[in-house]
């Protein structure tokens, strides 16, 4: 089966439970939106996906194989790519090097041809530098290729996180709130961004807290409260959904 299955899945911390019982299927070239109130599992749920966090119970499946017990890097390497909630910077390097940075895990070649410089090295730095070149087209980030990392502004971080990890062509792409810290017009740019990106077959999960923001572009939403999931359904579905309402307002559904 195609795309993303998360069954039964739960993670604890010292008896308290993150996420529980979570299942969801996530179609290919879906724009799956992730919401809840502070505490509800969200980020949890992602890192368990991601694998940096193991789950504890349940099973985790894309394109029909099997993943909930591999690796971070080896899920990389399936096609699963995640942008966190803070940004991450390599200091002392430029824009274009750490988008590049994002594509270390696709490479080819080992040690001793990169020494070398044999031919097999030469096209692994041809493709991720085209890779590089593609992400950073598509951020909007192409005039910033030379500058140094540090040096941009919060809402460009973001976009440079983001061109990182499309470099590595991921299949499946986890954004942890990406609308955070953003002005209104980095906002929208990101709204369209992340069209794009979806019109392209791309498979997109998106946590965020700005609710309006996850109705104008998820075609499903998943709503998680208390670490378990409470509803799921289009975004009109969800914007009438009284537990949904009951969550965010603190109220009894």
């Amino acid at each position: 089966m195609s795309g993303l299955e998360v069954s039964a899945v739960a993670k604890h911390f010292g008896g308290v439970y993150a996420v529980r019982d979570v299942s969801l299927s996530v179609a290919d070239g879906e724009l799956r939106g992730i919401i809840g109130p502070n505490g509800a599992g969200k980020s949890t749920l992602f890192n368990v996906i991601s694998g940096h966090l193991a789950a504890d119970e349940g099973a985790i499946s894309l394109d029909g194989r099997r993943i909930e017990r591999l690796p971070p890097h080896q899920r990389a390497g399936l096609g699963v790519s995640i942008v966190f909630q803070a940004a991450r910077i390599f200091r002392g390097m430029t824009v274009g090097e750490n988008v590049m940075v994002g594509a270390h895990r696709t490479t080819s070649a080992g040690f001793t041809a990169a020494a070398l410089r044999l031919p097999a090295h030469r096209r692994d730095e041809r493709r991720i530098a085209a890779a590089a070149h593609a992400a950073l087209e598509m951020t909007g980030l192409s005039e910033f290729a030379d500058r140094d990392a540090g040096t941009l502004p919060h809402g460009l971080q973001r976009s440079m996180q983001l061109a990182r990890a499309l470099c590595a062509e991921p299949s499946l792409l986890l954004l942890d709130e990406p609308a955070s810290g953003l002005r209104a017009a980095e906002r929208e740019d990101l709204i369209e961004l992340l069209r794009k990106l979806r019109d392209t077959g791309l498979t997109i999960m998106l946590v965020e807290h700005d609710v309006a923001l996850v109705g104008r572009l998820a075609d499903r939403i998943t709503v998680l409260d208390l670490g378990a999931v409470i509803a799921e359904g289009t975004p009109g579905q969800i914007r009438d959904h009284p537990q949904v309402i009951a969550a965010y307002l603190g109220a009894a559904p």
